[in-house]
């Protein structure tokens, strides 16, 4: 009897499509995450702009089939992770935003600018996604599941 393997699948993190292996090989090399052609070069811009705990969650809410846009421009600023099926935005801060009083000025300025715009801008600190990354993409989604009803 002879065994055959069962042909993997590989496919785009983002779109969900098929990808040959070659492609999903590289992008995982490159990005750190499986990505066709087409969004690699789209993604490629903002992956490479974005802080690595941006990055990390965003992968964790693409994992979860979150529909997130990296560094994302909104006429005005860019958006760490932004989620516009949503109306929400996600900015990932370091220490400094909690230390330096212009930094905090200017964050307030940014969400309310967003929230003018319909957008609610969740603050999510660095600590948090290092400590518990899985835990907290966890709580993301129950949050962007709740919104909705929330808001009616």
């Amino acid at each position: 009897m002879r065994y055959f393997p069962k042909k993997r699948s590989f496919v785009c993190l983002y779109c969900k499509n098929d990808i040959p292996e070659v492609v999903y090989n590289y992008s995982n090399q490159q990005f750190g995450l499986p990505l066709c052609r087409m969004h690699q070069d789209q993604l490629k811009p903002g992956l490479e702009k974005a802080t690595e705990a941006s990055r990390k969650l965003f992968i964790a809410l693409l994992e979860r089939n979150v529909p997130a846009h990296i560094e994302k421009f909104d006429g005005f600023k860019h958006i760490d992770i932004a989620i516009p099926k949503a109306r929400v935005n996600i900015e990932v801060d370091g220490q400094h935003h909690n230390y330096n009083p212009r930094q905090a000025l200017s964050d307030l300025q940014r969400t309310l600018y967003s929230f003018q715009k319909g957008y609610l801008t969740l603050r999510i600190p660095n600590s948090l996604i290092y400590d518990n990354l899985h835990q907290n993409a966890d709580y993301i989604v129950d949050f962007l599941n709740e919104s909705p009803t929330q808001i009616d």
